[in-house]
């Protein structure tokens, strides 16, 4: 089912499926190959009539829909995730990461879940109120609300439209538990907010650092922030009184693994107090849009990358069977494993945890309902 509001006509930008570099500056995927719920498959090819019309060289431009859905709250009961409930106020990502395992849900609104992931966007300006209209509900148990584990909530649109400070300031109002994953420095746009609720034990935020190396991390992520930006908002969190996480994800085979020990030591040095990590990888499209960015950015090295991935999951790109998909085997996995236990255990990460606090949930009065007079404190 299609939720945005109709202001998008179903035609792509462009003719084909490769896109020339000039138009998509700036951009993580190389194609943008149509969707595998389309009927029709289109492709690109040179059939040697040159007095055909140029194709328009302009960047291409990032634009924003609405989606009005019926919920906010998505639940899950994978047991290979560790969290119940999500939300996701926006639909694609402007990053751009190329490893992004969001991208294929773009094909479930008929666009490609390639350059079309990063340029159409979809916004819930509702996302707030529908919030709130669900933790009313009498029949709602608190647990911990997650964001950011699908796309990131501090992509660069949330400048504009600060749908995830809305929901910030729904669940601060009730006390409501709240983890938080980004890449993004624009957090600390919130750290008010943030603030506030981790005094009282109610949020948790982590940064995901890819890479420290500022060429590669343009070429995995162009549009996320960059890697002294990030460390700088672990600085400033940790300062705050927020004890940060990272998420060192995902870890590639010959592109950025290597890092492991930088990126932890460094990332201690600003604060944080929790690290992991996630290996690569590549379900559905991805599979092919990874290998087409391996073909542009590392040809020397796409034979021994992809190499590494096979070993790992048995001969295959992508495990999707439950208690699978994040299962990795053989000596390359196992070394990675060790190497990133040694180090967090050097660094004294991982030593503190402390759950969120879901007794203090109080939820929104309902018009005409008398407020509680005993409030949860």
């Amino acid at each position: 089912m299609r939720l945005f509001d109709g202001n998008w006509d179903g035609h792509r930008d462009d003719n084909g499926v490769f896109v020339k570099s000039e138009k998509r500056r700036g951009r993580g995927a190389v194609t943008n190959s149509t969707g595998r719920y389309e009927k029709e498959q289109r492709s690109a090819f040179d059939d040697g009539w040159d007095f055909l019309e140029e194709e328009d060289e302009n960047p291409l431009k990032t634009k924003i829909f609405t989606e009005h859905p019926k919920h906010i709250i998505t639940t899950n009961k994978s047991p290979d995730i560790p969290f119940d409930r999500s939300i996701n106020p926006y639909r694609g990502c402007e990053h751009g990461c190329i490893y992004c395992f969001a991208r294929p849900t773009h094909a479930y609104h008929g666009l490609s879940p390639g350059l079309d992931f990063e340029t159409k966007l979809f916004a819930k300006p509702d996302a707030a109120s529908l919030l709130e209209k669900e933790l009313q509900n009498p029949n709602y148990k608190p647990g911990v609300i997650a964001m950011g584990t699908n796309t990131d909530p501090y992509q660069p649109i949330e400048k504009d439209h600060r749908l995830t400070r809305q929901i910030l300031e729904v669940l601060e109002a009730h006390s409501h538990p709240v983890s938080i994953l980004t890449k993004s420095a624009l957090i600390l746009r919130d750290l008010d907010i943030l603030t506030r609720m981790a005094e009282k034990n109610l949020v948790s935020v982590a940064m995901s650092v890819t890479s420290l190396d500022h060429k590669l991390s343009r070429k995995m992520e162009p549009r996320a922030s960059s890697p002294k930006r990030r460390l700088a908002a672990l600085k400033e969190l940790s300062d705050a009184g927020i004890s940060p996480g990272v998420m060192v994800a995902p870890v590639i085979p010959a592109i950025n693994d290597h890092e492991i020990e930088r990126i932890l030591a460094a990332v201690a040095l600003q604060g944080a107090k929790r690290a992991a990590f996630i290996f690569l990888r590549l379900p559905l499209e991805i599979r092919d849009l990874f290998h087409e960015w391996l073909e542009e950015n590392f040809p020397d090295r796409k034979d021994r990358v992809l190499n590494h991935i096979l070993a790992m999951k048995g001969g295959r790109f992508n495990r999707p069977d439950f208690h699978k998909r994040f299962q990795n085997h053989g000596a390359y996995a196992e070394t990675i494993k060790k190497r990133f236990a040694v180090a967090c255990c050097r660094l004294h990460l991982n030593e503190e945890k402390r759950p969120l606090d879901i007794s203090k949930f109080h939820p929104p009065v309902t018009k005409g309902k008398q407020f509680d007079l005993f409030p949860k404190q």
